[in-house]
């Protein structure tokens, strides 16, 4: 397969199928880095918010978020005996069908990752190591894999969080444990390609990117002791950082200008790698390190040079991606997750209001032009991020799903 640059390569998962510019098809959107390429949305909001198109009950249980394709939506949820991947009518909610993913349960409850899809085909791993593919037409099951049951798979404590990655032909997961840390299978028929096998640290809780480093494609993946990269076509370890974290690691790495970022909470803080290629052989340099950005699982988003989401103990912040520095930090909405569209971040307050704010996205100060508070909020923690696509926001709480018009009209 040729090489082309890593952030064509993962905007073009959708070619096959129906996907259009309009469309979010796997966590953090077409390039897995929390931005939205939507305009003209609205730059300030009224009070109460945008207008609510409609809403949905009978997702079930979980924090999964959503991805979109076409006019379908998808997401997952632990409904009764079981968790399902739930598919839905992008125009009015309308559940279309429900798939079983795998076993409940989880402490907290539900399925953690989001679904993926390539406009025909939709991958989901559920909180127990199910990983399922199925027709996004129909729900029908295509292929069925366990990773802790038929490949030795290590995970965290709160069990499989990730939400898998397509890539062409390819599907990327991380079972994690002593038989290789990450893993490719055929999208299509479940196929076993390759495993890292020099790469044994067990999963914990982020989700895999791809990126081209060095001239190498490559995917990047984030564990509870480093970060690393690994050949696309072939699943060799290319190289590898220690970067232990404490409790859970979570965040999803930020790539840019052959520098990798990475961040997690309970204390820890965030590096800053930069990545090189000596022949056939790649150096890592750590740039910093420091407990500016501790972000627990809220997610950052890079604008630019410019990085923003919520740090614990410092509330919400902008910092300089190259040298690391605070510009500015804001109690906002507090504690929660963030995504970008239009010149504009999108904050989403974890917390009992689940307070939805849009402020400008600049380094110069936190400037806010709208918040609302979401309603029929649910007793748990509004964990989900906030998605915005096809001129809506969306989001996610429990067993209900919001979708916001966000266009000037």
């Amino acid at each position: 397969m040729f090489e082309v640059s890593s952030r064509v390569a993962v905007s073009l998962i959708c070619i096959s199928g129906i996907c259009l510019a309009g469309d979010w098809p796997q966590w953090r959107g077409p390039n897995r880095d929390g931005i939205s390429k939507e305009t003209g949305l609205l730059t300030e909001w009224p009070a109460g918010g945008p207008e609510l198109k409609w809403k949905v009950t009978g997702l079930g249980a979980g924090f999964s978020s959503v991805s979109l394709a076409g006019d379908r939506i998808f997401t997952a949820g632990d409904i009764g005996d079981s968790s399902f991947i739930v598919a839905l009518n992008r125009a009015n909610g309308k559940v279309l069908w429900k798939t079983k993913l795998g076993q409940p349960g989880g402490g907290p409850a539900g399925p953690r990752g989001t679904p993926s899809t390539d406009g025909n085909l939709v991958f989901a791993l559920g909180q127990n190591g199910e990983l399922v593919c199925v027709e996004a037409s129909s729900g029908k099951e295509v292929w069925r894999k366990n990773l802790a049951k038929e490949f030795g798979g290590k995970f965290g404590g709160w069990l499989y969080s990730e939400s898998p990655l397509v890539d062409g032909d390819r599907l990327i997961c991380t079972p994690g444990g002593n038989q290789g840390t990450l893993m490719a299978f055929n999208k299509k028929t479940g196929e076993v390609l390759w495993r890292c096998k020099e790469w044994t640290d067990n999963a914990e809780y982020s989700s895999a990117i791809v990126e081209t480093l060095g001239g190498i494609r490559q995917y990047i993946q984030f564990t509870g002791n480093s970060v690393a990269g690994v050949a696309t076509d072939s699943g060799k370890l290319l190289w590898r950082a220690d970067r232990p974290g404490r409790t859970a690691t979570v965040p999803t790495p930020i790539c840019k200008d052959n520098r990798v970022y990475v961040t997690s909470g309970y204390g820890v803080g965030c590096n800053l790698f930069k990545i090189t290629a000596e022949g056939d052989q790649f150096k890592t340099e750590l740039v910093y390190a420091n407990t500016n950005m501790v972000n627990h699982h809220g997610g950052v988003v890079l604008v630019g040079q410019y990085l923003y989401g919520y740090s614990d103990g410092k509330g919400w912040i902008c910092q300089d991606f190259k040298s690391g520095e605070i510009l500015w930090k804001n109690p906002g909405v507090g504690k929660g997750a963030i995504a970008y569209a239009d010149k504009h971040l999108y904050l989403r307050s974890e917390g009992s209001s689940g307070t939805v704010a849009l402020i400008e996205a600049t380094p110069q100060a936190y400037k806010e032009t709208g918040r609302f508070d979401q309603p029929d909020r649910s007793g748990s923690e509004s964990w989900a991020h906030p998605v915005i696509a096809g001129g809506c926001l969306y989001l996610r709480d429990q067993d209900l799903l919001l979708c916001y018009d966000l266009s000037t009209k």
